[in-house]
């Protein structure tokens, strides 16, 4: 992929963390939406990180990515999309406060990256990260952009919608156990080029949850891989949003421990 190197600077960046009272509210019966789920992660964030009060997505952001079809779809349910959009409105504030030179993370659900441009499943409604990306490219502020998605499943959504958009990278890493997915992710990145890291934020491959993969320490390691690239080639731009976690104290030190990896490799 093309894209500009930036030269190294020193400096040190602290997280902002996008959030909304309503992403507490049970919206449906899923595990995403587990009463709970996000208390947590939410008092880990309060200890150390501004929180920023995002906006719903609008209508017009949303057709960025998705269809018609697919708004009226997940508009059917009141339970669901005024949350839905919130979260999709969550993701671009963390974009575009990445984008000003502030990292951030979109503390948000419903998640998103199993949501196509006509489809969804998997307790996904819009797609936030894709959204976001959107945003950014069409209003020409950044120019490449890559995609991590670290959640236990492949984002099938963000992978359709972006299949022929030269722009931009999507990569879920894999291994068969913690290092190989570390030499996975580092590999990649030693050959990748952005102006812009985008995170799909699923903390559900911790040992503790569905995945039983990857330690609490693993996803520092994690955010410093993608803090340090950020800073490397991106002049340190780079937003998360939430996708799975299901054990809520493993997402809540997971979550943490992430944070405190980006802000790491953003500063060393």
């Amino acid at each position: 992929m093309k894209g500009g190197r930036c030269g190294r600077r020193p400096y040190h960046k602290v997280m902002k963390i996008v959030f909304h009272d309503a992403f507490l509210q049970r919206y449906t019966s899923d595990p995403a939406a587990a009463e709970g789920r996000l208390d947590q992660a939410l008092a880990r964030a309060k200890e150390r990180y501004e929180l920023v009060t995002p906006s719903p997505c609008t209508e017009e952001e949303l057709r960025r990515v998705h269809t018609a079809y697919h708004i009226e779809y997940v508009r059917q349910d009141m339970s669901v999309y005024p949350v839905a959009l919130l979260a999709a409105g969550a993701a671009l504030e963390a974009a575009r406060l990445a984008v000003s030179g502030e990292p951030a993370f979109a503390l948000c659900r419903p998640p998103g990256h199993h949501a196509s441009p006509d489809s969804c499943w998997g307790f996904c409604y819009f797609n936030n990260v894709a959204v976001a990306v959107k945003d950014l490219l069409e209003r020409e502020m950044v120019k490449q952009v890559l995609i991590v998605d670290f959640d236990l499943h492949f984002g099938d959504g963000t992978a359709n919608t972006f299949k022929d958009v030269a722009a931009v990278t999507y990569l879920h890493p894999g291994g068969a156990n913690s290092r190989k997915f570390l030499e996975h992710l580092q590999d990649f990145l030693a050959k990748e080029e952005a102006d812009l890291v985008a995170v799909s934020a699923g903390f559900d491959r911790h040992l503790d949850d569905w995945g039983g993969l990857l330690s609490t320490g693993d996803y520092e390691e994690i955010g410093r891989l993608l803090g340090s690239f950020a800073r490397a080639r991106c002049r340190g731009r780079i937003f998360a949003a939430l996708e799975g976690g299901y054990n809520h104290r493993s997402l809540a030190e997971a979550f943490a421990a992430f944070c405190a990896g980006v802000e790491a490799g953003l500063g060393s």
